[in-house]
């Protein structure tokens, strides 16, 4: 079962969080929302899971209303909040054992299904939570979301603060529930992240820029994007910001991504420029675009 959104908008006083928002999840989809903080991701999670009504819209998960059938979500669904929000007095194990509790069911009854996530913490299962590393809380708590074998899985920015090595692993065991036909849809703000998704939406103050597949958002970038590389990155920016051809240009690693008005650019005298504004050691070259060129120049 999957999600479908129509419509959604909610209000926080004067500000909106989010504006007629529509997309739909397949069954058994990984489905990224990407965005910056405050873009919405959040708010539409809460309305997802009831914990927070919409001001207009409808909204299904698993095939019930959210409104109408709310104890039904409740039961078919689990909840990853971005920030950590397990006991942290109770050990592991504990944990554990309180939220198959809760569902009326026990680890042993749905162990195969986070077999793969607990070996990992079972050897800290009687540490308290709170003392666990931050991988092993993301760990946790995903155990936690799946131990009632639910049917949507939700995830709001399980990676943020975590290592690169343990967002690895959590991407994969990612793909391994999806094979087990569980829905997923994860946020995040890390664009890398992204690509890992079946489909993603951009989404930037309360407003989806794009649904697509990573691929055709990517091949959507709409000019020759170069790589800029100078001794002095903030003077490349500054200077590059003033030069009278520049259609965009950001920070990007190493390099400037840089975008011209014109439809030939010239690399010459880019770089003649350069040497003007006292800048060394200038390289440009053509480089593919990412999913975050996209979503900047979907967001200008």
């Amino acid at each position: 079962m999957g999600i479908l959104v129509k419509n959604i908008s909610k209000s926080y006083g004067k500000l909106t969080a989010l504006s007629n928002i529509s997309l739909d999840v397949k069954p058994s989809e990984l489905y990224g929302l990407i965005g910056p903080d405050g873009a919405g991701k959040t708010t539409l999670f809460r309305i997802l899971t009831t914990l927070m009504i919409a001001d207009k819209g409808q909204a299904t998960v698993a095939g019930y209303d959210v409104l109408k059938e709310y104890k039904s979500i409740r039961k078919s669904v689990g909840y990853m909040p971005g920030r950590f929000s397990l006991y942290q007095d109770l050990t592991v194990e504990e944990n554990l054992n309180f939220f198959a509790t809760i569902f009326g069911t026990t680890i042993e009854e749905n162990y195969d299904l986070i077999k793969d996530i607990y070996v990992q913490i079972e050897p800290f299962k009687n540490r308290r939570a709170g003392k666990l590393s931050g991988g092993m809380k993301q760990k946790l708590a995903l155990s936690c979301a799946l131990i009632h074998k639910p049917k949507v899985l939700f995830l709001d920015e399980p990676t943020t603060g975590v290592d690169p090595v343990s967002r690895k692993e959590f991407w994969e065991m990612l793909k391994r529930l999806q094979q087990k036909g569980i829905t997923i849809l994860v946020s995040t703000p890390y664009m890398d992240e992204a690509a890992l998704c079946d489909r993603i939406a951009l989404i930037q103050g309360g407003k989806i820029l794009e649904i697509d597949t990573p691929k055709a958002i990517v091949g959507h970038f709409p000019k020759p994007l170069y790589n800029i590389y100078a001794t002095n990155m903030y003077g490349l920016i500054t200077s590059m910001s003033h030069y009278e051809h520049t259609y965009s240009v950001f920070p990007f690693g190493e390099f400037v991504h840089y975008t011209d008005k014109r439809e030939a650019m010239d690399v010459e005298e880019i770089k003649a420029y350069l040497v003007q504004q006292g800048l060394t050691n200038i390289n440009i070259e053509a480089t593919q675009p990412t999913i975050e060129d996209t979503f900047m120049e979907l967001a200008k």
